[in-house]
């Protein structure tokens, strides 16, 4: 018996020591706007740093990818034939202005058009069988559980590295839904429990969808979206204001996603203690407006 105990923490340990604690992954979920819905540009898939990488979550054999081993992070990212996501730029801005020793690991699993529901994995199934078929194929892609298999992939992932931080990007389908925020805890807390992480290790930065100033159809949910804070004290929130979106306003164009990606990662960036309020060249793309970029400098 004591052998055996002694083999058991031996294991662990030789898992724990094999993580590298300098490759930082990153988990993102939510609907269409996380998923890709622009098509990427020549200018989306150059250029991208051999410390960016992506576990994919399905297999993509055009793409020359298997479900579950790790690839340079070259759009998609989500699925075999997504668009740009905020996760693309998310990445590739966090490498460039973190510690070459550092590497980035994304984790994607989204759906379009789905609501929060989705990923609640007592009842998902439910909101499953009641969806239009379109949504029920997507879903196949994952197995009939997108939940069970962002853990299934953040579990190999913790193998490598260490998960550093959460995003997401849903709402359109449940804008109006005042329980979001609770529903969207619910998701959270038990993706924390089940990798067994602590949300202060481990924050939600949740962006807002297509703003009003955009002429957003659904800028109306950005009111509920903004107050996830008090719900989630670790969570923060990524505005949308100034990022173009697309003709169905609904979603962003491919300069929107680039514009939001770069947003999500100055947030990260401030929260692993690295300041780019004064990064003139960072700023003006992820935030055209100066008045937008004074009210960020207010903010730190």
């Amino acid at each position: 018996m004591k052998k055996l105990l002694f083999l058991s923490v031996l294991l662990i340990a030789i898992s724990a020591s094999a993580r590298d604690k300098d490759f930082h992954i990153y988990l993102c979920l939510g609907q269409s706007n996380m998923e890709g819905n622009a098509k990427f540009e020549p200018q989306d898939t150059c250029n991208i740093s051999n410390r960016f990488l992506l576990m994919s979550a399905v297999d993509c054999p055009e793409l020359n990818r298997v479900k579950g081993h790790w690839y340079r992070a070259v759009p998609p990212l989500c699925r075999c034939h997504t668009g740009l996501t905020p996760a693309d730029y998310f990445g590739r801005t966090l490498v460039n202005n973190l510690p070459e020793k550092i590497r980035i690991g994304i984790v994607h699993v989204a759906i379009g058009g789905c609501r929060i529901e989705l990923f609640d994995k007592d009842n998902y199934q439910s909101y499953v069988d009641s969806s239009p078929e379109w949504l029920k194929n997507m879903v196949k892609e994952y197995d009939g559980n997108p939940y069970a298999r962002l853990v299934e992939m953040a579990r190999l992932a913790q193998k490598d590295g260490v998960i550093k931080g959460i995003l997401l990007h849903q709402g359109e389908s449940n804008t109006g839904d005042p329980d979001w925020p609770d529903k969207v805890k619910l998701v959270y807390e038990n993706l924390l429990s089940d990798l067994h992480l602590k949300a202060k290790n481990v924050p939600l930065l949740a962006g807002e969808v297509v703003n009003a100033d955009q002429n957003g159809k659904c800028a109306s949910m950005n009111a509920i979206i903004d107050t996830l804070p008090r719900t989630i004290p670790t969570a923060h929130i990524i505005p949308s204001a100034g990022c173009p979106a697309a003709k169905d306003s609904l979603h962003f164009t491919a300069q929107g996603y680039r514009m939001l990606g770069t947003r999500y990662a100055i947030q990260m960036l401030k929260l692993l203690g690295i300041d780019k309020s004064d990064d003139k060249n960072l700023l003006d793309f992820a935030y055209p407006d100066a008045n937008q970029q004074k009210l960020i400098r207010k903010e730190d």
